[in-house]
């Protein structure tokens, strides 16, 4: 009962006219006023960010916002995967045999999720990492590790939530979702792909890395809103951290597991 009340709210909420409203007024002049109280209700670190807080003028500059520089490290050891994101790690799990991942007791399709059949296979039996960020959170996205584009698209239109809630009673979200993906043939020569899902309300992912190449740490994308990335990585290439049990609060550098 619980499961269908969810999807009916969500559906009547998540229209692409209501989506637009959100999103005009995000980037209107006039939401800057709210600034202050967002960033007081969601507790935002001011002292990192890299300008005051008067100097944003929307709330959508606001939820892009940079950081200082120093604000975050990466580790740099050749072999570790860094977190792209400031985020929760709601899970990491296995790449069933099927293409499916199990989330919040809700199973997911890879194939669904990546759209594209000649990708499945490589990842079967490997691992997955899903980066919940909420709008407390900064919100741009950082190559994982260094590495070659070959290639990236997008799916999806519609966007539904994708915090707890969401993920166990929503339509499917990070399979549904309006999502772009990266794949990255990395230094170690295997694959992962960057899935990066939208949020309720509003479907923007920019992507503004240049080129094909990849630079562990640098800037990749940004999300308007909360959101989230998921990382896939082929069968006996990754190793997670044993330090990470979900859930789990992690910063945008910090080590989460090491290339195989």
């Amino acid at each position: 009962m619980i499961q269908s009340i969810y999807r009916l709210m969500i559906e009547l909420t998540n229209g692409r006219w209501t989506s637009g409203i959100l999103k005009r007024f995000a980037l209107s002049k006039k939401s800057r006023y709210f600034i202050p109280s967002f960033a007081k209700v969601y507790q935002i670190n001011e002292s990192e960010m890299e300008k005051s807080i008067g100097e944003y003028t929307s709330l959508h500059d606001f939820f892009t916002r940079k950081l200082k520089v120093g604000a975050r490290i990466s580790d740099e050891s050749d072999q570790a995967i860094i977190s792209p994101v400031d985020a929760v790690i709601e899970d990491i799990g296995r790449i069933e045999p099927g293409h499916t991942i199990t989330v919040k007791e809700k199973n997911y399709s890879i194939k669904e999720m990546l759209g594209n059949d000649e990708k499945l296979e490589k990842y079967v039996g490997g691992q997955y990492i899903i980066f919940y960020l909420s709008p407390s959170h900064y919100h741009r996205i950082h190559s994982p590790l260094s590495g070659k584009v070959v290639d990236q698209w997008t799916l999806g239109s519609k966007s539904y939530p994708v915090n707890k809630l969401g993920l166990k009673y929503g339509k499917h979200p990070l399979s549904k979702n309006y999502r772009t993906i990266t794949e990255v043939l990395h230094n170690g020569g295997g694959f992962v792909s960057i899935v990066k899902v939208g949020a309720m309300f509003v479907n923007s992912i920019e992507v503004i890395h240049e080129g094909e190449e990849l630079v562990k740490g640098n800037e990749m994308a940004y999300f308007s809103f909360g959101s989230t990335v998921v990382l896939l990585f082929e069968k006996d290439r990754f190793q997670p951290s044993s330090s990470i049990k979900v859930p789990f609060d992690i910063k945008m550098g910090e080590k989460i597991g090491d290339l195989l």
